[in-house]
């Protein structure tokens, strides 16, 4: 956002009580907070410096994205914040050139917040298929039909207000919201800003801690420009983005390389041994290296702990750290891709739907039933044998049923194993009950609907198989043994899915 979208942001938006000085975030004011030990703080001047650094950096190097685009050239309060809210929710996990295809197509089908209240969580659920992460659009939908029905139509001024008001707006989103679309003087802490700050200040300690944490946000809150939070705000997260990265931070293009801590330290410790190395090979003394400074507080809560070394191959990605990740959780699903052929003889699908709350909620997936226990070939059968009974009322035999093979779909906290079975009808079914919670969809429909990427990769396997009407080879596989393929032997012990609606309702179980 340009310095004149700002000022006609500040302009519209109601007058607040001017901030006290004892609230207001300043140099002067931050060393008292005892989480921020004076090392891992800046002082006044370093403040003003990296604030005008930063943001001439940006405003030359900012890449052009559509949210920006709107966040500029939008007048009216509302919309620029529910667009800078959209981006904000897409890009939570999700890079950027993912985003940008789903961000414009989205604005352009619901390009106000009245407009998404108004769509159907299927609807959402099918604009949102392949992003991940479902539940990021089903939040942004109950947050716009409150925004409407309770709110009315108003967006929340604040930060405050929008975590407070809107479900699924935690603190980085709302500040992220309020300072682009409102101007409102805050901090941001996300991923990329992480990462910026933990290098600039070296601080070393788990950042998912709470001391870290709160450390961070005051950081942030203290370096923000009163006269262009939005943008400086974005600015930090452009330079995480695509200058200081993750592995390969490109230190050389850095415009706060002379403020930053981990660099330094790199520095001088390439300096110390390359003399090291020279003062061996001449049998002289070694050349005396300046120390770097140092936190002076031994028992510092901010810096890498004693009992980690600082590895010299990382250079600056030894910041930040955080806590070794707790394995995800291992599950199996038997799950049964069921072709019939349709009224116009165009192959059709089975899909059930998933229940309108927990994973992958309200979205549509081929009949399937998560595994208690390591079943045998014959058990897997029979088990989805009586799911598509129990669903469709009609009697499937445990050799109608072809195993077709294995897909895995990493979420993100569920390692998901489907073994995929293949069942072809012959004929219409027309006595089928009617259910809203099912329905059969042509190929075409198929990639249409609110449908999970392990569906999609699941259709796959059986197109790559032959076994999908119109496949090449579908011909010629279907007249094989329905037995020949069979499943692996081995499998993993899984774990229960507080998530699963797939067992049957006559068990009672939850």
């Amino acid at each position: 956002m340009g310095r004149s979208a700002v000022k006609r942001a500040t302009k519209a938006v109601p007058k607040k009580e001017p901030m006290s000085s004892s609230k207001r975030p300043t140099a002067q004011s931050r060393d008292s907070n005892p989480h921020h030990p004076p090392y891992h703080t800046f002082t006044a001047e370093e403040t003003l410096t990296l604030r005008k650094t930063l943001l001439t950096w940006y405003d030359r190097c900012k890449r052009d994205l559509p949210w920006r685009r709107l966040a500029i050239t939008e007048l009216d309060l509302d919309r620029r914040a529910y667009s800078v809210w959209v981006s904000e929710v897409m890009l939570q996990q999700t890079q950027v050139s993912t985003v940008v295809d789903y961000y414009t197509k989205w604005m352009k089908t619901w390009p106000t917040v009245q407009d998404l209240a108004t769509a159907s969580l299927e609807e959402v659920n099918e604009q949102w298929s392949g992003l991940g992460y479902y539940s990021r659009g089903r939040r942004l939908h109950e947050g716009a039909q409150k925004v409407v029905q309770v709110l009315g139509g108003q967006m929340p001024r604040t930060a405050e207000d929008l975590q407070k008001l809107l479900p699924g707006v935690g603190r980085y989103t709302a500040g992220a919201v309020a300072s682009i679309s409102y101007g409102q003087v805050t901090g941001v802490v996300d991923g990329n800003v992480i990462r910026v700050l933990c290098r600039l200040r070296r601080i070393g300690a788990d950042f998912t801690s709470p001391t870290v944490t709160d450390s961070l946000w005051n950081l942030a809150d203290n370096l923000v420009d009163p006269d262009r939070a939005g943008d400086f705000n974005q600015a930090m997260m452009e330079l995480g983005a695509t200058v200081c990265t993750p592995k390969k931070a490109l230190c050389g293009e850095c415009p706060l390389q002379s403020l930053c801590r981990a660099y330094k330290k790199v520095e001088l410790d390439s300096a110390a041994s390359l003399s090291k190395l020279v003062s061996t090979r001449a049998d002289t003394p070694n050349s005396s290296i300046s120390d770097i400074e140092e936190c002076a507080d031994a028992s510092c809560p901010l810096c890498i702990p004693s009992s980690d070394q600082w590895d010299r191959s990382l250079g600056v990605a030894n910041y930040p750290r955080k806590a070794a990740k707790k394995p995800s959780r291992e599950e199996q699903t038997v799950t049964c891709v069921w072709e019939r052929p349709g009224e116009r003889g165009e192959a059709e699908y089975l899909l059930l739907q998933r229940p309108h709350k927990g994973l992958l909620a309200g979205m549509w997936e081929f009949p399937s039933m998560i595994l208690e226990k390591t079943p045998t070939e014959k058990e897997q059968r029979e088990i989805l044998c009586d799911r598509l009974q129990e669903v469709t009322g009609w009697e499937v035999t445990r050799t109608d049923l072809q195993y077709v093979g294995e897909v895995v779909h990493i979420f993100s906290h569920i390692n998901q194993t489907y073994l995929v079975y293949f069942l072809h009808s012959h004929s219409m079914k027309e006595e089928e009950a009617e259910c809203t919670a099912q329905r059969w969809v042509t190929r075409r429909q198929f990639m249409e609907s609110a449908v999970p990427t392990a569906m999609k990769k699941i259709l796959g396997l059986c197109e790559g198989r032959g076994l999908v009407a119109g496949s090449v080879g579908s011909s010629k596989k279907r007249k094989r043994d329905r037995r020949d393929i069979r499943p692996p032997v081995e499998t993993i012990s899984k774990q229960r899915s507080i998530q699963s609606f797939f067992r049957a309702a006559s068990t009672g179980q939850k």
